[in-house]
């Protein structure tokens, strides 16, 4: 199937300011690209486009003071199934982990490992390693997080979004990533816009 994807934003800026915009498909998709976009910027401004340590591709821009748009307008083509299960994945070891996920083991400004591993492993300590254990924690913040756009701001932690019971998109992925660092699964939160689906 063909899949439309892109952007339109605008934004009125009142005085110059340094943008790091991540706005790109990934490289891997660049074989399923039918008809290419690519980051569009009016007023015409310099892109410097870089690839950040994770694979992404980023650009910086100066915007201008006053009326700023960015846009992409592209065409892929997709299978449409669904991504690969291995439903014997197991989890390894801490000490068989490999030294660059270790990092996502490791608590953050959103992900408060030390506040929430009591929690995590009194929900989910029973549960088989592995995959079970990984999907019991993401069903498990599908059933008990309302989702509500109201309940966003920018400053939202995986601990409030558990004390509150309610979130956003970013949310329920950052709890359930924070239950996956305490119970020693590495865990990293990537993020995608597919904002006119109807699917939240």
């Amino acid at each position: 199937m063909l899949i439309r994807v892109g952007y339109e934003m605008a934004f009125d800026i009142p005085t110059p300011v340094p943008m790091l915009l991540m706005l790109a498909m990934r490289p891997e998709r660049a074989p399923s690209v039918r008809r290419p976009g690519g980051l569009r910027v009016e007023p015409e401004v310099p892109v410097e486009t870089f690839m950040d340590g994770f694979g992404n591709i980023c650009s910086r821009i100066v915007a201008p003071a006053g009326r700023l748009r960015l846009w992409d307008d592209a065409i892929v083509e997709d299978d449409g199934r669904y991504d690969a299960q291995d439903f014997a994945a197991a989890q390894q070891p801490v000490e068989e982990l490999p030294p660059d996920v270790l990092p996502f083991l490791l608590g953050s400004r959103y992900c408060e490992v030390d506040q929430l591993t009591e929690v995590a492993w009194s929900l989910f300590g029973a549960t088989p390693p592995g995959w079970a254990r990984v999907q019991t924690i993401c069903d498990w913040v599908h059933a008990n997080i309302r989702f509500g756009y109201e309940h966003a701001r920018t400053t939202k932690s995986a601990y409030e979004t558990l004390a509150e019971r309610a979130g956003v998109c970013r949310d329920f992925n950052h709890l359930a990533l924070t239950f996956c660092r305490c119970m020693n699964i590495p865990a990293r939160y990537a993020t995608g816009y597919l904002g006119d689906i109807g699917v939240p």
